[in-house]
């Protein structure tokens, strides 16, 4: 699916505009955002956005509503090629330099007894540089989203989207960073290199099982916190979901029987935090027997597909697999997150018809509420890395604010990521990770 924005120019006249919307229709279009561009006396000129199946479909409902009387379709393009023209990122000054003394300041010669104070005590740079309040997104393109390897420039919309919702919902300076190596060593080696350069490396769409290696690398080399977003943040927020989805179905879930389906850097990752939140049991199917010496060793059990189904009371699936599940597979009962997208291994309503006592896709389940602000509070708190308790005190606040019937929170909701900051600092004060000397409140 694809969301087109189509500029048409109208009859300025009552009911114009619902025969532009029959048309719409008459293409199985889905209509979304209509804003108005212009106002005339004789004519409006609005953007009306589209979900349709794909370009050819795009073009139809061009077609239909250009053959209508008085009506001009002036331009028809897809809505996220309209939104990433240019970039989505730029690098700002925090404030002007209008006079002669503020260049003095920022620059010559006042500059040179801040690199001074800096050299005698480098705990200061947490205070007079961005250092304190910037995340590096690293990659290399070879798992992004459901796409794979599609190499580390093409990833570079995904790392900005990033950057974006870390600018706005925590205010961090996050810089996306494209590392164009598949070698383990090389990779580590450049991120080492560039990491003084920021407060905290976040790696994102590295494909398994590369991604553990380097984190694990990254995390004993560097003094600043590093997180595999797409291990641990997703696990992050997958374990909020499961947490409100079990008190959907009346279900504890540290005394549960949870199963995970799919043990890649999602998977593992959910499985994991499943562990070190206190599950009473934690069982994974997986083909590939590389991945399952990994999990075994953190506590979860390896069985077959066929187990999982039968004895899981919640099951989580992050196979990439769409329709893997079938709807004689359910038990009565269960929790389904079938959370691959775009199409998951089993759409809700058909695993409710089935006998699930409550389920959901990956439509629900956004890890845009968790990563912002567990590395705003890592940097409020000066960690020296992200532990399991700042994990599932993140988890725990997600959960804590997912309002009725939803299982996670609204990912534009800035109180959300307010509240997970606080959690996340206040656990790393608590399990000792925190370094105050380190610590910002320049955010």
């Amino acid at each position: 699916m694809l969301d087109c924005t189509y500029r048409v120019q109208i009859p300025h006249h009552v009911g114009q505009l619902a025969r532009v919307a029959k048309a719409i229709a008459d293409g199985d279009g889905i209509i979304g955002d209509v804003v108005t561009v212009s106002l005339g006396r004789e004519h409006t000129i609005r953007d009306i956005t589209i979900e349709v199946r794909d370009g050819a479909q795009a073009g139809r409902i061009a077609e239909l509503v250009g053959a209508l009387d008085g009506v001009t379709v002036l331009w028809h393009q897809d809505r996220a090629l309209l939104r990433h023209d240019g970039g989505k990122l730029r690098i700002q000054a925090c404030a002007p330099v209008r006079t002669v003394q503020e260049m003095r300041d920022v620059y010559t010669p006042g500059v040179a007894r801040v690199c001074t104070a800096i050299a005698a005590q480098p705990e200061l740079a947490a205070r007079y540089t961005m250092i304190s309040r910037s995340v590096a997104i690293c990659t290399n393109g070879t798992r992004v989203l459901g796409l794979g390897n599609i190499g580390t420039v093409a990833s570079m919309p995904v790392m900005e989207g990033k950057a974006v919702f870390y600018d706005q919902f925590a205010g961090i300076s996050a810089m996306p960073i494209l590392i164009d190596t598949t070698d383990v060593d090389t990779f580590v080696e450049t991120v080492v290199r560039i990491a003084p350069t920021f407060g905290g490396i976040h790696l994102e769409d590295i494909s398994a099982p590369e991604c553990f290696e380097i984190e694990h690398r990254l995390i004993e080399r560097l003094p600043q916190p590093v997180m595999h977003d797409d291990v641990h943040g997703t696990a992050v927020v997958s374990l909020a979901a499961a947490i409100v989805a079990c008190r959907y179905a009346g279900l504890e879930l540290r005394a549960a029987t949870v199963g995970q389906l799919g043990l890649g850097a999602a998977g593992y990752g959910i499985a994991a935090l499943m562990v070190d939140g206190g599950v009473k049991r934690v069982i994974a199917f997986d083909p590939l027997e590389a991945s399952h010496a990994r999990a075994r060793a953190h506590g979860v059990e390896i069985a077959t597909m066929e187990q999982v189904m039968a004895e899981a009371d919640l099951v989580v699936a992050t196979t990439g697999r769409p329709g893997l599940i079938e709807p004689g597979m359910i038990r009565p009962g269960q929790v389904i997150l079938a959370l691959t997208n775009p199409d998951p291994e089993i759409y809700p309503e058909v695993a409710e018809a089935a006998g699930a006592a409550f389920a959901a896709d990956g439509r629900s389940v956004n890890n845009v509420v968790g990563y912002p602000g567990i590395f705003r509070g890592a940097l409020q708190a000066g960690a020296a890395g992200i532990n399991v308790e700042m994990k599932l005190a993140a988890a725990r606040a997600i959960a804590e604010l997912a309002p009725e019937g939803e299982l996670v929170p609204h990912a534009l909701d800035q109180g959300v990521h307010d509240a997970v900051a606080e959690a996340v600092k206040t656990a790393a004060a608590t399990s000792g990770i925190a370094r105050p000397d380190r610590a910002t409140t320049a955010f």
